[in-house]
C-alpha cells in the first residue's frame, strides 16, 4: 500500500507505467532466452518536427507456425543527428506486452525540419543489460518554409501468398527467382532509388488470402501472423532502415475483399481497425482517439492528404445517392475545408481506392462504381472543378487497382494508379470504352496504361522538385525491377 500511496501526486496514466516498471523489475529476468527484433524498426507518420518510431521484440528470429512469437523485455529508442550518436536523446523505457503484440511504439517530437536523423533500438531483459540494434535513419519533411526537393513512392497490393505460392488456380505465378526468400523485388528497387518516404495505400496484408476458409485470418492472433510474415522479409527491413513510411488500409487489411462496416463475418470491423493501428506506426499510441485521415505539408509547394476509406463508409449494398458515403460527413467536410485552406501550389490526395478509374463495372466498393459510391465520387470531382482557382494543381494518387495508369476525367481532374507491387498480384487493365468497365462510353482519357498482357508489378514514384526554378511534380511508373514505364511532369 505504501508503494501505491507514493504515486498519489502523479498523473494516473504515468502512475500505472511507473508501477508496472517497478513490478517488472522485481521479477527475475529470463536471460537464458535471447531477444530478437527481426522485423526491424519503422519510422512512420513523418512531419517536419516529429515521427513515430516502432519495433517489436520476439523470441525467435524466424517464423514459427506461420508467426513470430513475441518476447517480454525492455526497449527504448535512441536518436541523434550524428551517426556515432553523440548528443543523442533517448525515449523512456517500454515494457513489451502480449496485449499489443510486444510492439514498442512512441512519438518523437521537437525534431528539426529537413534533417537526417539516425536512430536505433536499445533492448534487453532489463534496463541495465542492454543491446544496441543496427543503425536506422529517416529525414524529416522540409516543411512549408523550404523549397527542398522530396521524393516518395506510392504502393499497394503486397500479396505475400501470391508472391510465394501463386494463385489457387495457377501456382506457376509464384516468384521463382533465387532471391525469393528476401521478399518482393520491387522493395529492393525502391530502396535503391532512396526515396524520402513510402506511402502504403492499403492491401498491405491479405487477411482473406489464400481463399481456403480454414486458412483465412479471422482472429487477432491470426491477423498478427499476416503482418509478421510480411515484415520479416529482409527487403522490408532494408527499406524501413532507410525510408520513413505512411500507412493507409483498404479492404484486405481491414477485414476481407470489398469489406465494409456491416455483417458479422470475422474479422469484425472493430478488430480490423484495432489490428491496423497496432501493427503500423500511424497514430500516436498516447492518443487513443486519433483518427487515421490526415494531411501533411511536405515542402513549400506540396501538401498531401491521406484518407480513411473503411472506418466510416456506408454499407456497400446501400442504393447509391447523396446519403451514401465512403468518407463519412465529418471526414468529407475536413477534406474540403483543408484543401481550400492550403496555400500549397500542388495538392495531392493519396487515396486507398480510385475516384476516376475506370474500374470493373460489377464492383460496388469504390467511387467509380455505378452501384457503389459514384454519386459521392462525381460530387467531389465536380466540387474540385468548381473550385479551380484554389485547386488548380490538385491531383489524385490511388492504390487498390492492380494495374498502373494515368487517367484524366472529363472535368479535368487527373489520377495516377500505383498498381500492385507484386507481379503475381497484377492483372490486365479495365480500359475506357470497355462495356464491362465503369466508363463504357470512353469519356476518360488515359495518357498511360499498360496494354493487356503486359501487366506487371510495380509502384508510383513522385518527385516534388524545382525545375528551372519552378515547382513541379515528376510522376513516374516503375515496374518491379526498376524499369520506368511512364513519366510525366506536372508543372
Amino acid at each position: 500500500m505504501q508503494l501505491i500511496r507514493s504515486f498519489s501526486s502523479i498523473p494516473i496514466k504515468l502512475s500505472y507505467v511507473l508501477i508496472g516498471i517497478i513490478l517488472f523489475s522485481c521479477q527475475e529476468p529470463d536471460t537464458a532466452k535471447p531477444l530478437y527484433h527481426p522485423m526491424g524498426e519503422m519510422a512512420g507518420e513523418l512531419t517536419h518536427n516529429s515521427v513515430i518510431l516502432q519495433s517489436r521484440l520476439s523470441a525467435a528470429d524466424s517464423l514459427v507456425d506461420g508467426g513470430l512469437p513475441g518476447a517480454r523485455g525492455y526497449g527504448q529508442f535512441e536518436w541523434s543527428k550524428n551517426k556515432d550518436f553523440s548528443g543523442s536523446q533517448k525515449s523512456p523505457w517500454f515494457l513489451t506486452r502480449p496485449e499489443n503484440d510486444h510492439i514498442i511504439k512512441t512519438k518523437i517530437k521537437g525534431l528539426e525540419p529537413n534533417t537526417v536523423y539516425f536512430y536505433r533500438l536499445r533492448f534487453g531483459h532489463d534496463s541495465l543489460t542492454v543491446d544496441n540494434g543496427p543503425l536506422r535513419q529517416f529525414r524529416t519533411l522540409p516543411g512549408e518554409n523550404s523549397d527542398a526537393g522530396v521524393s516518395f513512392a506510392v504502393v499497394t497490393g503486397m500479396n505475400f501468398h501470391r508472391f510465394h505460392f501463386g494463385r489457387v488456380n495457377d501456382p506457376s505465378l509464384a516468384y521463382t527467382g533465387p532471391d525469393k526468400e528476401l521478399g518482393f523485388p520491387a522493395l529492393a528497387t525502391m530502396t535503391s532509388l532512396a526515396p524520402d518516404f513510402v506511402v502504403f495505400t492499403g492491401d498491405n496484408v491479405y487477411y482473406d488470402t489464400p481463399a481456403d476458409d480454414s486458412l483465412r485470418a479471422k482472429t487477432l492472433p491470426e491477423m498478427r501472423k499476416k503482418w509478421h510474415q510480411q515484415f520479416i522479409q529482409p527487403r522490408f527491413e532494408e527499406l524501413f532502415a532507410k525510408v520513413a513510411t505512411y500507412w493507409e488500409k483498404d479492404d484486405h487489411d481491414h477485414r476481407y475483399n470489398d469489406s465494409d462496416t456491416t455483417t458479422n463475418e470475422a474479422p469484425s470491423h472493430q478488430l480490423g481497425i484495432a489490428a491496423f493501428k497496432e501493427q503500423v506506426p500511424i497514430t500516436d499510441p498516447e492518443d487513443e482517439d486519433a483518427v487515421t485521415y490526415r494531411t501533411h505539408r511536405v515542402n513549400s509547394f506540396l501538401q498531401i492528404w491521406l484518407t480513411e476509406n473503411r472506418d466510416y463508409r456506408s454499407p456497400n449494398a446501400m442504393p447509391d445517392g447523396p446519403e451514401k458515403s465512403i468518407w463519412g460527413e465529418r471526414q468529407k467536410n475536413w477534406l474540403k475545408e483543408t484543401l481550400l485552406e492550403s496555400d500549397a501550389k500542388f495538392k495531392l490526395l493519396i487515396t486507398p481506392t480510385p475516384i476516376i478509374g475506370p474500374d470493373d463495372a460489377y464492383k460496388k466498393d469504390n467511387h467509380t462504381n455505378p452501384e457503389g459510391f459514384s454519386y459521392e465520387g462525381m460530387e467531389f470531382l465536380t466540387w474540385v472543378s468548381e473550385n479551380q482557382e484554389e485547386l488548380q494543381h490538385f491531383y489524385i494518387a490511388t492504390g487498390d487497382r492492380h494495374w498502373q495508369y494515368h487517367s484524366i476525367h472529363p472535368l479535368g481532374v487527373e489520377e495516377f494508379s500505383a498498381g500492385a507491387l507484386v507481379d503475381a498480384n497484377s492483372r490486365n487493365a479495365r480500359l475506357p470504352g470497355d462495356p464491362e468497365s465503369t466508363d463504357p462510353e470512353a469519356t476518360i482519357e488515359q495518357p498511360f496504361v499498360l496494354p493487356p498482357g503486359e501487366n506487371t508489378g510495380g509502384f508510383l514514384m513522385i518527385k516534388a522538385e524545382l525545375i528551372d526554378t519552378k515547382p513541379a511534380l515528376r510522376m513516374m511508373s516503375y515496374d518491379e525491377k526498376g524499369k520506368v514505364l511512364y513519366e510525366t511532369i506536372l508543372q
